[in-house]
């Protein structure tokens, strides 16, 4: 809307008077005559924004005028953030259909604070993976905000109740715990605002996770669903979602949805009819979308690390080959030429696999561990790379991926056809994934069709490291790229931190032992 006038300094937005504003607020509102024109004078809040647009009037965004984004650890958002947390704010019910790495989580967690400083909100209930509970959602709060009081609601229900019970700002929690206590959450009327993280989990319209979930969402003043992928396996995907935060733009019913979007090939087989992918994403609206590529404020390749749970097996036997070590350490039984098995074991904990005699192996529970990676591999915006260290967690991996449906092809020194699959990943649609031992593509092999490498555990040699990574990072690659580190333990902490800083590892293993040790007992 043209003319419109806006105070920063008393957080006033002046709209030239209409019969439409007169209806919108038949007790009055305050006028101002200047130059010659009739203005109301209006809070420049999301409410009054909501209001407006019921007739029709637009303003502009007011978080993008009167917020001043904190952020304790010094950062500041980027514009796509901003632009995010303006369309959140600016809608009781909103997507963000961002690609993985631009800055959803944090977005979301600043639209959630400015709405609740105003008192347009009141507490905050995050529904996420479990993997992304403590070390994503959880470790962001702390560092934007970390006078926040946090609850994640994780273990046993009674556990659960307890810290529901308790007085929190933001509440978290994972998508399957969530029917545990959705109950008594239901009944919380002071937490009115719901971020659906990974929205698309509830994509299967007959499951019992979405049809309480959409239950559920109804009695939430704001609710805001995230994900990078909205249409996973099928356009239809979108119909279970819309139910969720927009049902009356969807039709009634699944089958209807269903047969708008697609049309039947034969008895097992449907396709999307033309212009479905559009209505899919009307149906998904009002949304925000942006690619890691729409993010300038980034360097063309970002390394993380993801920080996951080890269980209390993997802790066990990890705390116990450290310290064996660090007495093998001080008995000088350990030296720089058998330091490498011993720094093997370690990570090979971590990873969930370890030798006792090769080809013998041990499995350790790593469920938290295996799930953070389906999560990555759900999120990702194109092709990806996962580089595992050790044959039998490759053949392991290869069989979670088998059975969760992940087209994926495998790479190790026994597979003989390797140039007919590094030919198919790069320049076809087949392989969403490619799950390789590093050893064997860290040498002049092109795969920029991929944009993201995921190391499930870390190698130690330098070399082979920066020649893995180098094969989505060369001529060709038209999109910013991510190296994604999985880590549990401070050795493989250590570890990437030595990779990125370019220092050689077997050198620093003894004392590595020694400082981890340390630090366990401190």
């Amino acid at each position: 809307m043209t003319n419109l006038i806006i105070s920063k300094a008393n957080q006033r937005v002046l709209v030239p008077f209409t019969t439409s504003i007169k209806s919108l607020w038949p007790n009055g509102v305050p006028e101002l005559n200047h130059n010659g024109n009739t203005y109301a004078v209006l809070p420049h809040d999301p409410q009054t924004q909501i209001r407006l647009r019921a007739a029709d009037i637009d303003i502009p965004p007011p978080i993008l005028f009167h917020y001043r984004w904190p952020a304790a650890d010094g950062s500041t958002p980027f514009k796509i953030q901003k632009d995010t947390a303006a369309l959140l704010t600016s809608h009781q019910r909103a997507y963000c259909l961002s690609d993985m790495g631009t800055g959803k989580t944090r977005a979301s967690i600043w639209a959630w604070d400015y709405l609740q400083r105003l008192k347009a909100a009141e507490k905050l209930l995050i529904v996420c993976p479990l993997s992304t509970m403590k070390f994503v959602w959880q470790h962001e709060i702390a560092m934007l905000l970390p006078e926040l009081k946090v609850a994640v609601l994780h273990g046993s229900k009674k556990r659960r109740l307890e810290l529901l019970a308790e007085d929190h700002d933001i509440y978290i929690i994972n998508h399957d715990g969530l029917k545990t206590v959705d109950e008594e959450i239901f009944q919380r009327k002071d937490i009115d605002t719901l971020i659906i993280d990974e929205l698309a989990v509830y994509r299967n319209q007959s499951s019992q996770l979405s049809r309480r979930m959409r239950d559920f969402a109804k009695r939430f003043v704001w609710v805001w669903g995230l994900t990078g992928r909205p249409l996973p396996t099928a356009v239809s995907d979108v119909w279970a979602q819309a139910k969720i935060l927009t049902p009356h733009r969807v039709p009634k019913f699944f089958r209807h949805a269903k047969s708008m979007l697609m049309y039947q090939l034969d008895q097992y087989k449907w396709l999307p009819r033309e212009g479905a992918v559009e209505m899919a994403y009307d149906w998904m609206q009002p949304a925000v979308r942006y690619a890691l590529d729409d993010v300038v404020e980034l360097p063309e390749a970002i390394s993380r690390d993801i920080e996951v749970e080890l269980t209390e097996e993997q802790e066990e036997t990890y705390r116990k080959l450290a310290n064996e070590f660090a007495v093998m350490i001080k008995q000088q039984r350990i030296t720089a030429a058998n330091a490498g098995v011993a720094l093997g074991k370690l990570l090979q904990v971590a990873s969930g696999y370890v030798y006792t005699r090769n080809p013998e192996y041990v499995i350790l529970d790593s469920a938290p561990r295996q799930q953070a990676l389906l999560d990555i591999i759900e999120q990702a915006p194109h092709k990806l790379i996962v580089f595992a260290p050790w044959r039998h967690l490759i053949d392991n991996l290869s069989k979670i991926f088998t059975e969760t449906g992940i087209d994926h092809a495998v790479i190790h020194g026994n597979i003989g056809h390797r140039e007919s699959i590094f030919n198919a990943f790069q320049n076809t649609a087949e392989y969403d994934v490619l799950l390789a031992h590093p050893e064997t593509v860290h040498h002049g092999i092109t795969l920029t069709t991929a944009t993201t490498v995921v190391w499930y555990s870390p190698v130690t040699s330098l070399e082979i490291y920066e020649q893995a990574c180098a094969r989505i990072r060369r001529v060709g690659q038209k999109h910013k790229q991510q190296f994604l580190h999985l880590r549990s333990t401070p050795i493989e902490t250590h570890v990437y931190r030595m990779l990125k800083n370019k220092q050689r590892l077997q050198d620093a293993f003894l004392a590595l032992v020694e400082e981890v040790t340390k630090a366990e007992k401190e």
